[in-house]
């Protein structure tokens, strides 16, 4: 489960309750304090379109046909993510029973982050962010048909499962980072918060809510079934991203060498404050996250498991936690404007860490079941508010190298977290994990407290002070 939804990645339940953007001007509000001066005036440039098909709310812009383009797309390649979410680790499963093993499979899937961000968020600053997002989406078709075409021939194994997850998960580092800079320049700064808490909403209606429990249904039918039914959703969602009008390639694209790039984006975060804050805390919270879940299949399904579910149950459960999300997706607007923006983040986390011993504590379905919905809206409260931040912080020219240093530092986290988890839960046991995971939690939500504290309550722009 990323928190940063990029990564990162169908239609919303409640439209429009999402139509409130979840900024909040109060004192605790990173925003506020941080938005430097140039991507002020940035967003209310960058793409002039969506403004002009505002219809007859001329104070409330409608989202623009390529927003509506990227969320129709968003909604396909999130099903298809859904469906490898719970596929892959149910057919690891099947393949061994070593927390090792499994591990191995879940890191493979995030490992790229780690690898490749960097070098993805510079593209993205010098290239049309659409169409590397469509690239990105007919490579992860072609390597998932492949891999569909080895299941077939009854060539699948765990090192092929491993190599499947690592270039899929490539191509998901170009398209999710670029979907994230390309957002900015295809909807206003005052509409991002309602744009992103669809998109999450999408995403997890796709990953859990709909691909999770069809998931459970293709690895019953056949292997093959589950990496040909992603292949084919990541390749529709290729196509109806050519239906994005305007301009998605940054107007002064860098000149310089590649690698200077990335260190501009790597200072850019690191002079500011609110950012670095950020960072820090996705990177600690998806490395809990990603221990948590890389053996989480382990403990509730399959043979000798705690709670006993079977795979059917497996994806019934990853749905609950998708009805979670869907509900912190909806909420998180009216909590934003409650309780400001570091106060969501701290509340949601806090109860999080809570939440993540429930299994081990109660492992029960009656028990497991609603704590997931608990997880699920924690987490997409927290990607909304994080993820409209960074967007809203950084400069449009350096979206991708920012966002991705970002997600470096928060998805590059799980892979580290699953590797983590596998050894530890063969010295210690499972339950060392988990207790590790509502450690590393409680920790996430400290950081956020400690550097609201440290602000203060001041209110205000600080423009191009705020680069500390």
């Amino acid at each position: 489960m990323r928190t940063d939804g990029n990564s990162t990645s169908a239609q919303r339940a409640a439209a429009t309750a999402e139509d409130e953007p979840t900024e909040r001007r109060g004192a605790t509000d990173l925003s506020d304090r941080d938005r430097p001066a140039e991507r002020q005036a940035t967003s209310s440039t960058a793409n002039e379109a969506p403004k002009q098909r505002a219809g007859g709310n001329a104070g409330r812009p409608g989202l623009g046909r390529s927003f509506h383009h990227l969320w129709a797309a968003s909604g396909l390649s999130n099903l298809a993510d859904g469906v490898l979410l719970v596929g892959v680790p149910l057919l690891a499963v099947s393949l061994t029973r070593s927390p090792a093993q499994v591990a191995l499979v879940s890191a493979a899937t995030t490992l790229p982050w780690l690898l490749l961000a960097l070098h993805a968020g510079a593209i993205a600053d010098r290239l049309d962010r659409r169409r590397i997002m469509v690239l990105a989406g007919w490579s992860r078709a072609a390597v998932l048909a492949a891999t569909a075409a080895a299941a077939w021939l009854d060539l699948l194994s765990l090192p092929v499962l491993v190599a499947a997850v690592l270039l899929a998960g490539a191509a998901e580092v170009f398209a999710d980072t670029s979907a994230q800079s390309a957002l900015p320049m295809a909807v206003t700064g005052d509409r991002l918060g309602a744009a992103n808490g669809r998109l999450v909403a999408t995403q997890t209606l796709g990953n859990h809510f709909l691909g999770a429990p069809l998931a459970g249904l293709l690895v019953g039918v056949a292997t093959t079934a589950v990496f040909g039914t992603a292949a084919l959703l990541y390749a529709a969602g290729a196509l109806l991203l050519l239906g994005m009008r305007g301009r998605f390639r940054p107007e002064a694209a860098p000149a310089q060498a590649l690698r200077a790039d990335i260190a501009d984006g790597m200072r850019h975060l690191w002079g500011h404050r609110a950012l670095r804050a950020l960072a820090a805390y996705s990177g600690v919270l998806n490395l809990a996250y990603g221990a948590y879940f890389a053996v989480f299949v382990l403990w509730v399904t399959g043979d000798g498991s705690r709670v006993g579910l079977t795979p059917a149950q497996y994806g019934l459960l990853a749905a609950t936690l998708a009805a979670g999300a869907l509900a912190g997706s909806v909420l998180s607007g009216s909590l934003t404007r409650l309780t400001g923006e570091n106060g969501a983040l701290v509340g949601v986390t806090l109860l999080n860490a809570l939440l993540l011993v429930v299994p081990l504590l109660l492992p029960s379905p009656l028990a497991v079941f609603p704590a997931a919905a608990g997880i699920g809206a924690a987490n997409a409260v927290t990607n909304v508010v994080s993820v409209s931040l960074r967007q809203r912080l950084i400069p449009e020219g350096l979206l991708g190298r920012v966002n991705a240093t970002c997600r470096l530092i928060g998805m590059g986290a799980m892979p580290l977290g699953a590797a983590t988890a596998g050894l530890l839960a063969t010295l210690a046991g499972l339950p060392a994990v988990f207790w590790s995971a509502c450690v590393l939690s409680l920790l996430a939500a400290v950081l956020i407290l400690r550097d609201g504290q440290a602000r203060g309550p001041a209110r205000g722009h600080r423009g191009a002070e705020s680069h500390e």
